[in-house]
């Protein structure tokens, strides 16, 4: 008596099916020649054989059998389609071994693809993602997203052609598919299309579900891949799904960075082709902050940073703030630099308003940074220098920044506190603002001196008081006394302290003098300035 079952296969090290030889050879004509190859080289009645990564792993395998076991019939579904006729090609279940074979029955059935509706599309594409390279080896993905493509660009005419009611009442993917809009005898304009255009379409969330690979492929078969992308619709949806993706990782590691390289630089591209005249300067650097956590390379990144510098007059602090990647940095220092580079040569000199625009916004970012314990006085003076002379009216903001700045850095060193006033222009510095530099302990002596002699040429040009025709004269005279006796004070406080600050030098000079044996020049100098009082210094207080 025969053994009802002669042959074993294993299904990727994860299930063994026992079958019957003559049943699975009578349809799989692929697998009928493996079997008669190892027969010949082992010379063994009952067979066993293993099968890697075959499509759809035993789940596949189990469908196929039940396809023989049925005499060649099968319930085929939009659901197993795919896999079946993968499963089919694979092990060569063609007409040459049967008549109406397995090949045949899902190859009939997919021709009706045209009529399929969208969700039995999109079913169809979710079940490709186990076996998702033979789908695409044998044509079948490119096959059903043709008919994706058809919906979406459909989709997309219907939003730039139609009124924005008729666009939002169109609310089912079928309706949206069979309804035709006319076209509008006005002509477009980027202003009429940024204010009725919606910022979301019927199938955004739809296909935020289907893996970046089908996504991929999607935008392939559109002509919108990379570079090529040149619509707003489009690139609006990989926004969607790139933020949702960012969203729900949290953490974007370097394998999703991978799967979604390429889908953040079509989104960036995207994005470059239609420029400012559809993105505010904030939308954009919500776009790099979303496509900058996949990778860009350098051209793409260049050519999009360039489109946000062109604008960095109308970005905000907020817009400014955005998280640091690297050394622990809060906050992304190297773009700012960059950007604002990137203004200053685009607008050059003819746009001066502009600059001292973005001038004050910069000094605002250099106070809400300063405090970061991780900013080096390196990134701190790329910053406040970035910028031209001309960009400042004023440098009590920078003056600002720097004593936020040591006050949240205490252990700097006296060289590096200099270093870091070095960004200062003494000249274009208020009045207050040099007399509270003087007395600012943070302040290294010499640049406060230097910041109180600035003052000097204002002090000895500025009008005490502009005579008013309706003022009385003994009005007048009481005026300019009060304001001479006040203005002598503040002049008589400001010479005392620049000679604290000399004389300070000179006390400073002598100590190292002594601990190193060698006359410093300074000395000399100082000494030279006043000699009167050379034999007395007073102490620095």
């Amino acid at each position: 008596m025969p053994k009802p079952c002669d042959l074993q296969i294993n299904i990727d090290g994860q299930q063994i099916f026992l079958l019957k030889e003559k049943v699975i050879s009578k349809y799989c004509g692929g697998l009928k020649k493996l079997l008669n190859h190892q027969k010949r080289r082992c010379h063994v009645k009952e067979l066993g054989i293993r099968i890697n990564d075959f499509p759809g792993g035993p789940e596949g395998f189990e469908l196929v059998s039940r396809f023989c076991y049925s005499n060649a019939k099968i319930q085929i579904t939009v659901a197993n389609v795919s896999l079946l006729h993968c499963c089919a090609v694979y092990l060569g279940m063609t007409e040459e071994s049967f008549s109406n074979n397995l090949l045949q029955q899902t190859e009939t059935f997919l021709e009706r693809i045209y009529h399929w509706k969208w969700n039995d599309i999109l079913a169809s594409l979710k079940s490709c993602q186990l076996f998702y390279a033979y789908a695409d080896g044998y044509g079948l993905l490119e096959k059903i997203i043709s008919v994706l493509a058809k919906f979406v660009q459909n989709s997309d005419s219907n939003l730039l052609t139609s009124s924005p009611s008729a666009s939002s009442s169109s609310s089912s993917p079928e309706s949206s598919f069979a309804q035709r809009f006319s076209f509008s005898s006005k002509k477009t304009t980027p202003e009429k299309i940024k204010s009725s255009l919606p910022r979301k379409a019927w199938w955004f969330d739809d296909l935020a579900t289907l893996p970046p690979k089908i996504i991929e492929k999607l935008f392939q078969t559109i002509g919108a891949y990379k570079a090529d992308n040149k619509d707003l619709i489009l690139t609006r949806f990989l926004l969607h799904y790139l933020k949702n993706i960012a969203t729900q990782s949290k953490v974007v590691n370097c394998r999703n960075s991978n799967e979604y390289a390429a889908l953040a630089e079509t989104a960036a591209y995207g994005v470059i082709s239609v420029g400012k005249e559809i993105f505010s300067c904030r939308g954009l650097l919500w776009v790099l902050r979303i496509v900058s956590k996949f990778g860009l390379s350098r051209d793409c990144r260049t050519e999009l940073e360039k489109l946000i510098g062109g604008m960095l007059d109308q970005a905000t602090l907020d817009d400014l703030l955005v998280s640091g990647h690297d050394m622990g940095v809060y906050y992304d220092v190297n773009l700012v630099i960059r950007l604002v580079r990137l203004f200053v040569d685009i607008n050059g000199s003819d746009g001066l308003q502009k600059v001292k625009r973005v001038g004050r916004l910069i000094d605002t970012y250099l106070r809400e940074i300063s405090p970061d314990h991780n900013l080096k006085i390196s990134k701190f003076l790329g910053v406040a220098e970035c910028l031209p002379d001309t960009a400042r009216d004023c440098y009590d903001g920078v003056y600002k920044a720097i004593d936020i700045y040591l006050e949240s850095h205490p252990t700097i060193t006296f060289e590096e506190r200099s270093r870091l006033c070095r960004c200062l222009n003494y000249s274009k510095l208020s009045f207050e603002a040099s007399k509270d530099l003087a007395k600012n302990p943070r302040i290294p002596p010499r640049v406060a001196m230097q910041a109180l002699i600035s003052q000097q040429p204002k002090i000895s040009t500025s009008d005490l008081v502009t005579e008013s025709p309706r003022m009385k004269h003994s009005q007048l005279v009481l005026s300019n006394e009060a304001n001479r006796e006040s203005f002598s004070q503040e002049r008589r406080d400001m010479k005392l302290n620049i000679e604290k600050m000399q004389w300070g030098v000179i006390e400073l000079a002598k100590l190292r003098k002594q601990m190193n044996g060698q006359e410093p020049q300074l000395f000399t100098h100082n000494v030279l300035l006043n000699p009167a009082r050379a034999s007395s210094s007073p102490r620095f207080c």
